[in-house]
């Protein structure tokens, strides 16, 4: 059962639960762009995600969107599941970023197990509340830093997820992540390109002076 040791709890789990969540679990692989789960679809539960990436992501009144979350290799996330957390008011949309392949345990499966033990209760406490710190994070980056240190720390995450400093990106894609209009990225994005930090060509943005990056992102 390799799907165990994504899972944090499952040590803690009695045998007869573990033989439960075995029975169900749904294992999926995905390619990249698909969305896995969005305000509409049914509630998808707990994803465990063996390999790839996802974007988790909510969208105003406006359609616009702002990434609020990603996973990777080893992640839990229950963003997708409201209905097993009543007071997790969230509608939140899953895309793979990358090709993905993930575990998902049924709502109404886990739903039980956090009223059944303590530890699995505990644990989604802990991610639930860990998912608010994000977020609150993220309201006070939008709030009160200014869009190109928000620009300048994005770039810097990019190059550091994908070990890379030639990023295969869109203007358009980097709206999305960040919560505001193409032509505000690209108009920042030029301006980055003349003080020397990046280079942009169709599709792709060459960080230049990652020095520079990071001092702008901490001033």
């Amino acid at each position: 059962m390799e799907f165990a040791e994504y899972i944090p709890f499952w040590n803690k789990l009695t045998e007869a639960q573990q033989e439960r969540i075995a029975g169900v679990i749904e294992y999926r692989e995905v390619p990249k762009g698909t969305h896995i789960h969005d305000s509409s679809a049914e509630c998808l539960g707990l994803v465990a995600v063996r390999s790839g990436q996802l974007r988790a992501y909510i969208l105003s009144e406006d359609g616009r969107e702002i990434t609020i979350g990603r996973l990777f290799e080893y992640d839990v996330s229950l963003l997708s599941a409201s209905c097993v957390m009543p007071d997790l008011q969230l509608n939140a949309m899953i895309e793979a970023e990358k090709d993905t392949q993930f575990w998902s345990i049924p709502a109404c499966l886990f739903k039980n197990l956090i009223d059944e033990s303590l530890a699995v209760s505990a644990y989604a406490n802990s991610l639930i509340s860990g998912n608010f710190s994000e977020l609150m994070w993220l309201m006070e980056q939008i709030m009160w830093k200014s869009f190109d240190k928000r620009l300048a720390a994005f770039l810097l995450e990019e190059t550091a997820i994908e070990e890379s400093n030639n990023l295969k990106i869109t203007h358009e894609k980097i709206a999305n992540h960040l919560g505001t209009a193409r032509e505000v990225v690209t108009r920042m994005l030029r301006y980055f390109q003349n003080e020397g930090m990046v280079a942009l060509t169709r599709g792709t943005i060459e960080i230049v002076d990652a020095d520079k990056l990071e001092k702008l992102q901490n001033t």
